[in-house]
């Protein structure tokens, strides 16, 4: 008579090596979990990444963000306020009355973004990975924080280095109103941003004081 065979029982369901949609590229998304909880009152900075192998941080890319930018303007529930374009991502500061406003805004943003990149440098398929980190700014210090790290971002990159330049030409430092010393910028190209609506993103975050144009961000990611 022979021995029975032991088996492993599974079930339906649960975590399976291999299991579910493959990476598009070694770092193309962020990790599926559950989103932040949105609140009105507090703005939000978000991060989007490119897919591997493309660079936007030139006139192309620029341009493609800055054709977002004035079809995202048309909404009222979802409104970006700043942004910076660095090599492979892309910050913003946004204010989202809802999470569907937020997901809707982000999609329509990334979509015309990519439609235009894709014209200019005659390519076809996605530009950005399918998936961005929003991080809620709850508190005032983190309003200004945010600011700073999004619009000074170059710095961190040290993609100021040889152009001598006080403000990023990538970024939204025109529309800033809150620089040390209110320093002219009238040189700077017009970025199609919204002013915000948040008392944390147009009175609150002043409490901490103005940020300077050489001010360099610390460590927080990208």
């Amino acid at each position: 008579m022979s021995a029975q065979k032991s088996f492993e029982f599974r079930t339906h369901g649960g975590k399976r090596a291999g299991a579910g949609r493959p990476p598009r590229g070694p770092r193309s998304s962020e990790k599926h979990k559950a989103r932040p909880a949105i609140d009105p009152r507090h703005p939000l900075h978000v991060v989007i990444r490119a897919r591997p192998g493309l660079h936007l941080r030139r006139r192309a890319g620029w341009l493609a963000v800055r054709h977002g930018l004035a079809i995202t303007c048309r909404r009222s529930d979802f409104r970006i306020c700043h942004v910076s374009v660095q090599g492979n991502h892309v910050h913003l500061v946004v204010e989202a009355d809802t999470h569907l406003a937020l997901a809707r805004g982000m999609q329509g943003f990334q979509i015309a973004c990519a439609r235009r990149f894709n014209a200019q440098t005659r390519r076809s398929g996605g530009v950005f990975a399918d998936r961005y980190h929003p991080r809620p700014l709850a508190t005032l210090r983190e309003v200004r924080n945010a600011l700073a790290y999004v619009l000074n971002n170059w710095r961190h990159h040290r993609a100021d280095a040889a152009r001598g330049l006080a403000f990023d030409p990538f970024a939204s430092a025109r529309a800033f109103d809150g620089w040390a010393g209110d320093p002219r910028r009238a040189h700077l190209e017009f970025v199609p941003v919204v002013m915000p609506t948040t008392w944390h993103l147009t009175q609150g975050w002043r409490r901490y004081g103005p940020v300077s144009p050489h001010e360099v961000p610390g460590p927080d990611g990208d």
